[in-house]
């Protein structure tokens, strides 16, 4: 003998719908989000081709800045006498680094591998975040563990190289 479906098992089936989409399109939020804020240094870096390269001699550093003249690398590039960085735990007065410039300013961004890395940073913490929304609302445990562990490879590779 079949049992009748009650409405209350229709109303929590339907809750339970309405959770997994909320919790999904959360979920997607974060990540874009951080996509979004890795790529605006991260475009720098990957897509180079035709942009200025070269180094960065950091002379001096204030606030959330340091600055120092830039040498050039690549044709086309032309010396500056002041190039300003943001300052943050992968710069630091005194040394030299391989930069790209941000086309139409002074400003630059680390390149290479250790750039590449730093500039997806935010990258990593969406992924940290959003595995938590993935386990916990989506009960997708698998696949959050999936996606903290990227977060926290992407992390340590990070702080290895930079």
């Amino acid at each position: 003998m079949r049992a009748a479906v009650t409405s209350s098992q229709s109303a929590y089936a339907a809750l339970r719908y309405a959770q997994l989409a909320v919790m999904g399109v959360v979920a997607g939020l974060i990540l874009i989000a951080g996509v979004w804020a890795s790529w605006g240094t991260a475009q720098h870096v990957m897509l180079s081709k035709g942009r200025e390269q070269g180094t960065i001699d950091v002379r001096s550093c204030s606030g959330d800045v340091c600055t120092g003249p830039y040498t050039p690398v690549s044709p086309g590039s032309r010396a500056r006498a002041r190039v300003v960085i943001d300052q943050s735990v992968a710069v630091e007065k005194g040394r030299t680094y391989t930069v790209t410039v941000k086309p139409g300013s002074d400003q630059v961004v680390r390149s290479g591998p250790a750039g590449l890395l730093y500039a997806w940073v935010p990258l990593a913490g969406a992924l940290l975040l959003a595995s938590v929304v993935v386990a916990g609302g989506l009960r997708l445990t698998r696949v959050a563990w999936a996606m903290a562990g990227a977060g926290i490879a992407l992390l340590t590779a990070t702080i290895l190289v930079v």
